[in-house]
């Protein structure tokens, strides 16, 4: 096996081939070249190096969007040490289990998370060092001397640092899944997977070039927001344009208007908040094609953002397990409420509960995937591992049909499916239908039980601005577009729906808080 490291490929290859003036990255105002970043990496190289950090052991990382982000991340791989970036969205234990469960013994995190560093350490003995970017001074005073910690202000050493003798097959990098069914598990990335995602859906879905801008709502510590805001641009020497700020549509509009993005990825959710605010079109004159994933996309939602940006809205699915989009629309082809076309490079088939083949065309059946950014494996969970990932296939847990034409429609998750008498219904259905109202902004559909104990589907809607959804008004909408089976039972009206970091809905919450 040949060498081969992401981060020099990411990085290095642009400064080799004389460009690194170029623009890696820009972060609230501040711009950053390919030279610059070279040397970032480096200064995270020394620092690690002078804590004893080697090749092959874990950092985590709990860092917002931003120029240091990509510079511990990536100057960890470039080291051949394993970054473990997690969600910014967790506090104290919560991630200090997920730490500990990862063995990681370096920290490095953000001031505007330190209030929660004493309780992470608690649930985290194995943690040696901490870095901490800030405030010094600040940082003392919120942790007092309990943990002793090392501003990344202090590293100061810039000079070239070596490249590992890393492989394709090397690790790269962890993700903690996103939970939606329980305990994040740590999936392991390898090195040759970054590129394999790159060579994908970057250059055979968006056809990317270096003239591109990257702007993305999800963040890096979630693999779609990964290859939106840092693999896919460096990747091709773009620029990535980062917001370590929390994403709110009028912040998020403000900062399309003023760094003027060519590529725009965004969740479902979100671009219904957008639609919501009601913004000025001319927001997006910069924008080629906006990319969803994370939820599927209602077919309702999908035309409004197409016809207020006037370009492709190009939804699709991925997952932490295969790093990027697998299933999507193209630039040249775009059906509502559908995920797409196989990407290039993967191949993808369902099967039925004996784990034979689904061959008829509009048949559900679960979604199995092969390609080439499939990772090794989850962290110290044989079992898991083998459930997920059997015979080179990886087992999505997503129930798809597929069409004559080969277009891949999202029913629900397998374990979110609802059997209302004796018949099974799609959650995503009944919510397209749902979001098609003008008083819904987004619906999350569950399986309830009623005064019989009987399977029924029960809809949780949030509100679009300045409405009061009426429960009788939205089942007679539903009763009208689709067969009385699938009808909600039962409608709830929320403030919010919960969600993961990565803006997938908690569904096993809802379906508990019915059982409350």
């Amino acid at each position: 096996m040949s060498g081969f490291n992401t981060a020099a490929w990411l990085v290095d290859r642009h400064v080799d081939n004389g460009n690194g003036d170029r623009v890696a990255i820009r972060c609230q105002g501040t711009t950053t070249t390919y030279a610059q970043l070279q040397e970032e990496l480096w200064r995270a190289q020394n620092l690690l190096a002078e804590l004893g950090v080697v090749a092959g052991d874990r950092i985590a990382m709990v860092v917002p969007d931003d120029v240091t982000f990509a510079s511990i991340f990536l100057g960890a791989q470039r080291s051949g040490i394993v970054p473990v970036p997690l969600s910014t969205m967790l506090r104290g234990q919560a991630l200090g289990e997920i730490i500990a469960d990862s063995g990681a013994t370096i920290l490095v995190m953000s001031d505007m998370f330190v209030d929660a560093l004493l309780d992470l350490l608690a649930a985290a003995p194995g943690i040696d060092d901490v870095i901490v970017l800030g405030n010094p001074a600040a940082i003392a005073a919120s942790i007092g001397a309990e943990a002793d910690v090392r501003p990344w202000s202090e590293a100061g050493d810039v000079s070239e640092a070596a490249v590992a003798e890393t492989t394709d097959d090397s690790p790269a990098f962890w993700l903690y899944s996103s939970g939606t069914t329980g305990t994040p598990k740590g999936v392991m990335h390898l090195h040759g997977n970054v590129k394999a995602t790159v060579d994908t859906y970057a250059t055979e879905v968006l056809g990317v070039t270096e003239n591109d801008r990257f702007l993305s709502v999800a963040k890096l510590f979630f693999a779609y927001g990964l290859g939106n805001s840092l693999t896919f641009p460096l990747a091709i020497g773009a620029t990535a344009i980062l917001n370590p700020q929390p994403p709110t549509p009028p912040a998020m509009l403000e900062l399309i208007e003023a760094e003027k993005p060519t590529l725009f990825f965004s969740s479902p959710g979100f671009c219904a908040a957008i639609l919501d605010a009601q913004p000025d079109a001319t927001v997006f004159d910069s924008v080629r094609a906006t990319v969803t994933a994370g939820e599927s996309l209602p077919a309702n939602v999908h035309q409004r953002f197409s016809e207020l940006t006037g370009t492709p809205v190009l939804d699709g699915i991925g997952s932490t397990e295969l790093l990027h989009i697998f299933i999507s629309n193209t630039v040249q082809k775009q059906t509502s409420g559908s995920s797409g076309e196989v990407v290039p490079g993967y191949v993808a088939e369902l099967r039925d509960d004996d784990d034979n083949p689904v061959s008829d065309v509009d048949t559900p059946g679960y979604l199995h995937v092969k390609g080439p950014s499939a990772a090794a494996g989850y962290w110290q969970k044989p079992e898991a591992t083998a459930q997920a990932f059997r015979d080179g296939w990886v087992r999505t847990g997503d129930v798809y049909t597929r069409s004559v034409d080969d277009t891949w429609t999202f029913l629900g998750r397998n374990t979110d499916m609802i059997k209302a008498g004796g018949i099974w219904v799609s959650p995503a259905e009944v919510e397209n239908v749902l979001i098609e109202h003008e008083s819904v902004l987004e619906a999350a559909v569950v399986g309830g039980r009623d005064e019989q104990g009987l399977e029924q589907t029960v809809a949780f809607v949030l509100p679009a601005s300045g409405t009061a959804p009426d429960a009788d008004e939205l089942i007679q909408h539903c009763r009208d577009r689709m067969a009385a089976f699938k009808r909600p039972r039962r409608i709830i009206v929320v403030d919010e729906l919960p969600k993961t970091a990565t803006g997938k809905i908690k569904r096993f919450e809802l379906r508990q808080s019915l059982d409350g």
